[in-house]
């Protein structure tokens, strides 16, 4: 299969903002994208749950725009590990999962993101592996071996073990192994770059360990971010169920991203959807409901398809207007004939000045029983029951 090396294309990819860092360097890792050589790239994650999110669904967005360059891409389940349980950013220790939650989390996985990476390629498709092939097979022998390779002052750096000790929280021995076996399995699958987020840094350096020691081989690390609230540093949460979940039908998936704050709005431009950057600032400039109203639609799109995407925002608008209008107790006005929009916005008190009005029409920012008017020159004639929304919180019925 044809490597594509195109420099324009691979910055796009590394400069939207989803990738927050690359080691050893990005310069190094963009020498071998250039090169034309056929990767090994892949993302592992524990299922102790069922429960993904956005934060999750933006790793394999970028995991499959990389397999559309051409590389060969894993997506690596921690059947075993996640019987372990992983330590990262807990101040106590994680709960151990039975083989058969482990196996019915990895359904439920599988199903939510098949949407966002072409499983169906005949050339190329992303493969899913399961650490337990590997690992179960390791005697004690090997993981003494592999323990050798690491001291207890690496391992009690990690900060939530530095955390524990503080508090006197206990950490137990098994909690130790668990970034050994995780970083055996970059050894098992013989990558060249593992995709992995803030907090598993530590993890995927122990298997960059193990490649230079083991492989003799250099393994790239691709940090991506974490999707937190900007104001309040919230993460969104898998074990907790939080965020807006991939599970979610169109309806719920489009409200739940509604109801999001409006500081999360530009998070999700960059992460969850392809709108080119060039695109943001116009945009964000619609104000926060008509910028998240547009992000909605593309990421329930992408999930779902532009039909049930549309549907999904008509019925939100519906929703929205029949609760906002009854909620504010705005009257209704009569009006004796047709109306230019932009003259009728005005006559209502709803724009300082027909510039204004005219501004707030040609920006997308005017609905009309939940349909977006941009003509400046559309005509509004009594109708009973009409609804015009302009902009997040005025509303007016057309009598």
């Amino acid at each position: 299969m044809k490597i594509i090396t195109d420099k324009n294309l691979i910055d796009r990819i590394f400069n939207r903002g989803i990738v927050v860092d690359v080691i050893p360097t990005k310069e190094e890792l963009f020498s071998r994208l250039l090169s034309g050589e056929r990767l090994k790239i892949y993302i592992g994650a524990d299922p102790t749950s069922s429960a993904l999110h956005l934060s999750h669904a933006k790793n394999y967005m970028l995991l499959e725009e990389l397999r559309q360059l051409g590389h060969e891409v894993f997506i690596l389940f921690g059947d075993l590990t996640a019987q372990i349980g992983d330590p990262a950013n807990r101040s106590d220790t994680r709960p151990q999962l039975s083989e058969k939650q482990v196996k019915e989390n990895v359904k439920g996985w599988i199903s939510q993101i098949k949407p966002l990476m072409d499983f169906d390629n005949k050339e190329n498709p992303p493969r899913i592996l399961f650490n337990s092939e590997w690992l179960s097979k390791l005697s004690l022998k090997d993981v003494i071996f592999l323990a050798a390779h690491f001291t207890v002052q690496q391992m009690i750096e990690r900060d939530m073990f530095e955390k524990r000790l503080e508090s006197n929280i206990p950490i137990y021995l098994h909690e130790f192994l668990y970034p050994l076996m995780q970083g055996y399995d970059s050894v098992a699958i013989d990558v060249d770059i593992e995709l992995c987020g803030t907090d598993q840094i530590f993890n995927a350096l122990a298997g960059r360990t193990l490649m230079k020691r083991l492989k003799n081989k250099d393994k790239f690390i691709i940090v991506v971010n974490l999707m937190a609230n900007p104001k309040t540093g919230e993460l969104m949460s898998k074990s907790k169920g939080t965020g807006v979940l991939l599970s979610s039908p169109p309806n719920e998936m489009f409200g739940a991203i509604m109801a999001q704050p409006d500081e999360m709005i530009e998070l999700f431009f960059i992460n969850n959807t392809r709108i080119p950057l060039v695109e943001k600032d116009k945009i964000m400039a619609l104000g926060p409901r008509i910028a998240k109203a547009r992000v909605a639609f593309e990421i329930v799109k992408k999930f779902y398809g532009e039909e049930k995407a549309k549907l999904a925002e008509q019925e939100f608008v519906k929703r929205f207007s029949e609760k906002s209008i009854k909620d504010s107790g705005v009257p209704g006005v009569r009006i004796k004939g047709n109306t230019v929009l932009v003259e009728f916005i005005f006559s209502q008190g709803l724009a300082k000045s027909k510039a204004e009005a005219r501004r707030l029409v040609l920006a997308g920012a005017i609905d009309i029983d939940g349909k977006t008017r941009k003509d400046p020159k559309f005509v509004v004639a009594p109708s009973s029951g009409q609804v015009l929304k302009v902009g997040k919180k005025k509303f007016v019925r057309v009598l």
